[in-house]
């Protein structure tokens, strides 16, 4: 790990100042010069492989008192940054009324690491491609724009099938991103110029020319909050992944339906594994809105999100495996009791 100066922010104005004071703009996340502390559970182990090298690491957990809070509501929820995934992971209603939302939380790392890591940590995670997280490989668009992506003729079996472009193939690898963009959830911006909010699925940025940057955040520009209109009760994530624990999802599926009368209302299907940013596959929301629910119209729904997957040498797998994960999510939501 290379030497850092260590600031710690009294409040949220100390913090956006800190961390934007000598950003630079478009700058490569591995080269920017201040980044924000909270968890730290996904930084600081970029920050040993010498993959990220800030000079400066803001610590943000003071700003916690305000940007913690778990708030459900009857007209939806709000859920601050800075709240520890295993807190929201545990909450009652949270349980009752968005398990897609708890089940993603519990399915997501070890116990330990659910303790310390924050919401606004988890989104913001940098994918696991081994040849981004190995600094001896060069060629690597996102640590060295222009240099190339080793993963295309290498070993891509956890690479994405939807969403790459030729100049990266990386996953996104979490797992409460889904739930938020199938959720249709708004993510609260603080910086400098204030407060903004913006819906999730345009913070992050398909890698198409340029992989070196993942959101649209600006620099000195931090997450304080998310929240989910409505309430969904009938939703499900599923996660398929090489072992039963700890392990990043190999594909997964978040699930949310509205069911009256037999006949789907309205439908939320979102991917995870086998994309390059969290997946929303609205094709497949189409093909269920409107419908009686049965095993044919999910197995339709599934072939339709992958409609568009391309698959490579070692990764292919992920294209049928996606399509049973979606298939059978979707019949255990259409199954639950409410």
């Amino acid at each position: 790990m290379r030497p850092f100066q260590y600031q710690r922010a009294s409040d949220a104005s100390a913090a956006v100042q800190a961390l934007g004071a000598a950003a630079g703009n478009n700058s490569p996340l591995t080269q920017a010069t201040a980044q924000p502390l909270a968890g730290g559970t996904t930084l600081i182990d970029l920050m040993k492989l010498d993959v990220m090298r800030p000079a400066a690491i803001v610590d943000i957990n003071p700003l916690a008192q305000g940007w913690s809070a778990i708030e459900p509501g009857s007209d939806g929820l709000r859920l601050g940054a800075l709240a520890r995934m295993s807190d929201v992971a545990a909450h009652d209603e949270i349980q009752r009324f968005y398990p897609v939302i708890a089940n993603s939380l519990k399915l997501a790392a070890s116990a330990q690491l659910r303790n310390m890591a924050t919401l606004g940590g988890n989104v913001m995670q940098r994918t696991r491609c081994s040849y981004f997280r190995d600094v001896s490989h060069d060629n690597c668009n996102k640590r060295h724009p222009g240099s190339g992506c080793a993963a295309m003729e290498g070993v891509n079996r956890m690479h994405a099938v939807l969403g790459t472009s030729d100049q990266c193939i990386a996953t996104y690898p979490g797992d409460f991103a889904q739930a938020l963009i199938a959720l249709d959830a708004t993510v609260e911006i603080t910086g400098r110029s204030g407060i903004r909010s913006m819906p999730f699925a345009d913070l992050h940025k398909a890698p198409g020319n340029s992989p070196d940057i993942e959101t649209t955040l600006q620099p000195g520009e931090l997450i304080s909050a998310f929240a989910v209109p409505g309430r969904w009760p009938r939703s499900v994530y599923l996660k398929a992944r090489d072992r039963q624990s700890y392990e990043f999802a190999l594909s997964s599926a978040a699930i949310a339906l509205d069911v009256q009368d037999g006949v789907i209302r309205d439908a939320r299907v979102a991917l995870g594994g086998v994309a390059t940013v969290p997946w929303r596959a609205h094709d497949a929301e189409a093909l269920l809105k409107g419908q009686k629910f049965n095993d044919d119209m999910a197995e339709r729904a599934a072939d339709a999100a992958f409609a568009g997957a391309v698959g490579r040498r070692h990764n292919s797998f992920k294209i049928a495996l996606g399509k049973r994960v979606v298939a059978r999510a979707l019949q255990q939501a259409a199954m639950m009791e409410i």
